[in-house]
């Protein structure tokens, strides 16, 4: 057991003063460099039939650079690899011509506090968890997925991964079939990943359709190893 104290900079709605806000969080923390030693995470080479194209190893997110490296991200809480297991043998039954790629799954808490240092000062700060709480990602028991065909080709969800605007989020899409801004291909394609995670225990959320929880957010993040 870890005690870990953190801070948070934020303003008072009524004087508009800077304020700081302590948090002490007594919860199991690990290292990322450490989980290979840790029982209750499996890496995602471990689950068959999948994908991986850790989009935050590369510049292919919205920060445009590299935030893992030079360590290994591509781990899973263990209920969150076998939740994963379920969704692949659901949409291997249903659709044999797709299957899954894995875009993020355990993400730092380090890498957190990176990302939303980098939205400090934009409207955009509502598409991430605060680091403070902790992000779902950091206890290894949320995942960003798409759909792949036999090619390995990506379908066409309408948007890209990490594409920040009101076009990715799954809430409004009918009003954005109704705008022509998405597609029913695209908004079936999205439903089928949807179906695939939800047979598999995950819950989507409203404002990004690659976004899959495992578990509920507040026992997860008092009951689960935080990775730092």
């Amino acid at each position: 057991m870890q005690l870990n104290i953190l801070s948070n900079n934020m303003t008072d709605c009524k004087t508009n003063q800077a304020t700081t806000t302590t948090i002490i969080m007594i919860n199991n923390t690990l290292a990322i460099e450490s989980i290979a030693t840790h029982p209750d995470f499996r890496h995602l080479a471990s689950i068959a039939d999948i994908s991986v194209d850790l989009r935050y190893a590369s510049p292919h997110n919205f920060v445009g650079r590299d935030l893992y490296a030079p360590v290994d991200c591509a781990w899973l809480h263990q209920h969150a690899a076998q939740s994963l297991e379920r969704a692949v043998a659901w949409l291997k039954q249903e659709r044999g011509d797709v299957s899954l790629r894995v875009l993020d799954a355990l993400r730092p808490q380090r890498v957190q506090e990176a990302l939303w240092a980098a939205l400090q000062g934009t409207d955009l700060l509502m598409y991430l968890a605060n680091p403070v709480r902790g992000s779902i990602h950091s206890f290894g028991m949320a995942v960003d997925i798409t759909l792949v065909d036999l090619s390995g080709h990506e379908l066409d969800m309408g948007t890209p991964f990490d594409d920040l605007s009101e076009r990715s989020h799954p809430a409004k899409e009918a009003a954005l079939l109704a705008k022509n801004e998405l597609t029913a291909q695209q908004i079936r394609h999205r439903q089928l990943l949807r179906d695939a995670m939800r047979h598999g225990g995950f819950v989507g959320i409203s404002s990004e359709w690659w976004h899959f929880d495992c578990g509920d957010r507040d026992l997860v993040r008092s009951e689960y190893t935080r990775i730092l």
